[in-house]
């Protein structure tokens, strides 16, 4: 669990940081999603808001959990090394990008264009969404939009060689985009500029790309292994220190 904890971390500031691009992408469908309920209506509207993005969360944990599997086929073989210095690169351009010095990672949204076309049909038939479940299953579909961040985010996640942390870690992903997802009018225009701010944003993306080079096979990964492999002589209040 120590060595997952900064993982998740890193994938709910992703998340976090990155909820700001995905507003790109999703800000238009929250309006949709929003304007189609009077004011008045506050509750039903937040209730939709949650509905759509519980769907979203739950695809992108489903997501990692399939893309898990096949990472955790991989896992097993002489792969594996070679999977850990993708999802270590993977990490530091996905920091670069959040910190706003090099965007490389939005080639990667090509890759889901194709797939994007044949789900947008069945999207736009859910349409003004008038109920919890067609939010929920809006949701669901629309967290297949190609984005570089959570295809990034999922590949990274795929290289855990666990199926179930592959679905924690896109779980933690999808968390971390809900306070600029669900907050709308004035709360979101506050969170986004606090968020678009360079110092937040750098901050973000060097703690990410930190995340990353601990990830690269090294070293520093034996001596983590080899306090991994101590653990039963150590008593469980030990590891405490570790994080001075």
């Amino acid at each position: 669990m120590t060595e997952l904890f900064p993982q998740l971390v890193s994938a709910m500031i992703l998340g976090l940081l990155g909820g700001g691009h995905c507003l790109g992408m999703c800000g238009g469908l929250m309006g949709a999603l929003t304007l189609a309920i009077p004011p008045q209506q506050r509750s039903r509207r937040l209730r939709l808001l949650l509905a759509y993005n519980l769907g979203r969360v739950l695809s992108y944990a489903s997501a990692g959990l399939l893309i898990g599997l096949a990472g955790w086929a991989v896992a097993s073989s002489p792969a594996a090394m070679a999977l850990r210095v993708v999802a270590a690169g993977l990490l530091i351009v996905m920091g670069l990008y959040l910190a706003g010095w090099w965007s490389g990672l939005t080639r990667i949204e090509a890759l889901g264009r194709g797939l994007w076309r044949h789900i947008q049909p069945f999207a736009s038939r859910l349409m003004p969404v008038s109920s919890l479940p067609r939010a929920l299953l809006l949701g669901a579909l629309w967290g297949w939009l190609p984005c570089g961040l959570v295809y990034s985010t999922l590949l990274w996640s795929a290289s855990q060689g666990d199926a179930l942390n592959s679905a924690l870690l896109m779980l933690a992903f999808g968390i971390g985009t809900w306070p600029v997802l669900l907050a709308t009018g004035m709360a979101a225009e506050r969170i986004t500029a606090l968020l678009r701010r360079k110092g937040v944003r750098m901050a973000g993306g060097v703690l990410v790309i930190l995340f990353g080079l601990w990830t690269l096979p090294g070293p520093h990964q034996h001596w983590l292994m080899g306090h991994g492999g101590a653990a039963p002589a150590e008593t469980p209040g030990e590891p405490a220190h570790h994080h001075h």
